[in-house]
């Protein structure tokens, strides 16, 4: 591995030898449905709470992930993880019973980029197995961020809903598939606040830090947009997505305009799933970037993806103290 910038490259890029993205019955609704890996009819999954559901969900994606890769908990070196619930308690449940050595991350929706990137450096430092996940559920993030379910407040047009899903994959020295997915490189986010105080629009606070990223990943690695087949974020939603362009293009001069797509754009029916500007949570990029993503990348339809999830460092304290939402976004390079 060597540095430059905010980047981290890897002469010997890790693989991903296996992944997985499973959903809840809204997002097994939408445009993606046939690429997840399951879709959960019954979002409670049998649990007597909404977070232990999570948890089930998350277990389930690592478990699917791991025998994708052939491989068993007990070859596993590290698991990384992270979650929206307090003390990212969603993922201590998932992974209490694997008897694997844990990492506890937190980046809100930006955690599957962050948990990639982590999990990258440990196998270029070393580590043989690692495992990369997150997860979100509707119910419960929305029990801990904003009302109860039974409120049945009006969301206002900017506002997000929440993926119930989780994703997971599974990161390796090396690979025996002729079409497995490296990573070349990871970015580390800065922290970025605009001063957006809105819990009901998250793309705002979230993408000036995706415009940071994304300037300072191609700087650090001479690219431009157009190297890439696609350029995707995590969860920006229809507002956050017009504000990327509006602020790249105005600080940075760049644009992603023809080949980005955001994962909450692309995991529900903008017009006939009601969920305002898109999805939003950690399960969110998860999901999509685990199944439908990374298949068509092995599939060859996709051979090189700037990954960059974002994330709204809120918490139920902040947001009642009526502090602002700073933004991070990681990202990650992925190619075939």
């Amino acid at each position: 591995m060597h540095k430059k910038g905010k980047t981290m490259f890897f002469e010997n890029p890790p693989v991903i030898t296996g992944h997985a993205g499973v959903v809840g019955k809204k997002e097994g609704e939408g445009p993606l449905a046939k690429d997840f890996d399951a879709i959960f009819e019954d979002t409670t999954m049998g649990q007597q709470s909404y977070e232990l559901a999570e948890s089930a969900m998350l277990h389930d994606a690592i478990i699917r992930a791991l025998s994708n890769a052939s491989r068993s908990p007990s070859e596993v070196d590290y698991v990384l993880s992270g979650d929206l619930l307090d003390q990212c308690m969603g993922s201590a449940f998932a992974l209490k019973d694997l008897d694997i050595a844990s990492i506890g991350l937190f980046g809100a929706c930006s955690t599957m980029a962050l948990s990639l990137s982590v999990g990258s450096m440990l196998v270029g430092g070393g580590a043989e197995c690692v495992v990369a996940g997150t997860s979100s559920h509707f119910c419960s993030s929305e029990r801990q961020f904003r009302f109860p379910l039974e409120y049945g407040g009006q969301r206002p047009p900017s506002a997000q809903w929440t993926v119930t899903g989780a994703g997971s994959a599974v990161i390796e020295k090396q690979s025996s598939k002729e079409n497995a997915i490296k990573v070349k490189a990871v970015t580390i986010g800065k922290i970025t606040d605009y001063g957006i105080t809105d819990a009901n629009n998250m793309g705002a606070a979230m993408a000036p830090a995706a415009a940071g990223t994304i300037y300072d990943f191609l700087n650090d690695t001479g690219t431009k947009p157009g190297d890439f087949d696609l350029v995707l974020t995590g969860d920006l939603g229809f507002t956050g997505s017009k504000l990327l362009y509006e602020v790249l293009k105005k600080e940075h001069s760049i644009d992603v305009s023809s080949n980005h797509r955001d994962c909450g754009m692309m995991i529900y029916d903008l017009k006939k799933q009601d969920v305002n500007s898109g999805g939003s949570g950690c399960g969110c990029s998860g999901s999509v970037l685990c199944s439908h993503i990374m298949k068509q990348m092995e599939q060859g339809r996709l051979k090189r993806v700037l990954f960059v999830a974002t994330g709204a460092l809120m918490s139920p304290t902040s947001s009642k103290q009526g502090n602002s939402i700073p933004g991070i976004a990681h990202a990650v390079w992925l190619e075939v």
